[in-house]
């Protein structure tokens, strides 16, 4: 495959990435990887490379995170750092929660992994400079990812451009579905007016919510019958959506989302949609989750694999809240767990059951 880079105005970018990538794109195809296939398949396939075994930025074993628009495999405590960069700067996905675009899985297997990310993201770091390791704190490691990928100082000079501030959602969409070249040279975006980064719409977050939507009970019935329900989840200015279950008033979901949460973070707003193709979808309930006792239950007890299952916390049910039972907090299997019931709100009738997950960016 060849390349089209959008910046042909800068030969020693077109030279030194397009070379690279080419290179990398032709490996890879002979060794099977540009075939067709289940993406999270091939995305696993290329996290065994070896180099793609420890996190590009702080070297972690095992990571499970990937900036796809960059090409990297990193750790959940640095994945943290990339969502707080904005989607214009790092794209970042699950290699198991996420579902991946051919264009994404295409765009991780040209650039090539960690190892050729990293030729050019650390080809100029400085004599004695050593990056933040497995155990940095999360402090360290914000200022060697913003200093790598947003003021991009480890870079050739010839090479850096200055970035943009975050693009509006429809831009950011149509950025996306560009040319897998165009992806990755708009972590590098030109603005002419000034030579200083645009922090704009920066948000450090401390955490990460894995919402397990189980099933509900007795939905509101929106068409003839019965209902098209799907869940949306809202915590700031992230949406994520369930699957559709077509006709089902007692849908069973299991289905993980996932939401990042900022240090103002607020509740989850949950609402419940019946799907409809030629009209406007139809609302199916609502409530408010509260995510503050759980995150103060976690952050008080630390790292939760240090203890054996235990209860560490409650959200009581009273008449200001959706709860139909007191919602209790766990560590189970070292993992920060809670339970929630809810009966929707602003509706008829109908019940959702799911569990949250609280994971830990701050070291």
């Amino acid at each position: 495959m060849f390349f089209l880079f959008p910046f042909i105005f800068f030969p020693s970018i077109l030279c030194e990435f397009g070379s690279l990538f080419f290179r990398r794109a032709m490996s890879y195809s002979a060794a099977g990887f540009g075939k067709p296939g289940s993406g999270k398949r091939r995305i696993r396939e290329l996290l065994t490379q070896s180099d793609n075994r420890f996190c590009a930025d702080c070297g972690a074993p095992d990571p499970k995170w990937a900036s796809a628009n960059i090409g990297v495999f990193i750790c959940l405590k640095c994945c943290g750092v990339h969502r707080s960069l904005g989607t214009h700067i790092s794209k970042v996905l699950s290699v198991t929660l996420d579902e991946w675009s051919d264009e994404e899985v295409d765009s991780m297997i040209e650039i090539g992994g960690n190892d050729s990310a990293n030729s050019i993201y650390e080809a100029f770091l400085p004599d004695g400079f050593f990056k933040p390791g497995p155990d940095a704190t999360h402090d360290q490691r914000l200022r060697f990812i913003r200093s790598k990928y947003e003021h991009q100082e480890f870079l050739k000079p010839s090479l850096r451009i200055t970035s943009v501030k975050a693009p509006s959602t429809k831009s950011s969409s149509s950025y996306l579905s560009s040319s897998l070249s165009k992806k990755f040279m708009d972590s590098f975006r030109t603005n002419p007016s000034s030579q200083q980064p645009q922090l704009e719409g920066m948000v450090e977050f401390i955490g990460l919510l894995k919402v397990t939507l189980k099933k509900g009970t007795n939905l509101a019935v929106r068409d003839m019958m019965t209902s098209d329900p799907y869940v949306k989840l809202t915590l700031g200015q992230q949406t994520v959506q369930s699957t559709v279950k077509k006709s089902n008033l007692n849908p069973v979901w299991n289905e993980e989302l996932m939401l990042s949460v900022p240090h103002d973070y607020g509740s989850v707003k949950l609402q419940v949609f019946d799907y409809d193709t030629f009209s406007a979808d139809d609302i199916m309930g609502e409530a408010g989750i509260d995510i503050q006792p759980l995150i103060t239950s976690a952050m008080a007890f630390g790292d939760p694999e240090m203890f054996g299952d235990m209860q560490i916390g409650k959200w009581l049910k009273s008449h200001d809240n959706a709860l139909i039972e007191d919602s209790i907090i766990n560590i189970s299997d070292g993992k920060v767990k809670q339970e929630v019931h809810i009966k929707l709100q602003n509706v008829e009738s109908g019940e959702l059951e799911l569990e949250v997950e609280w994971l830990s960016l701050e070291s």
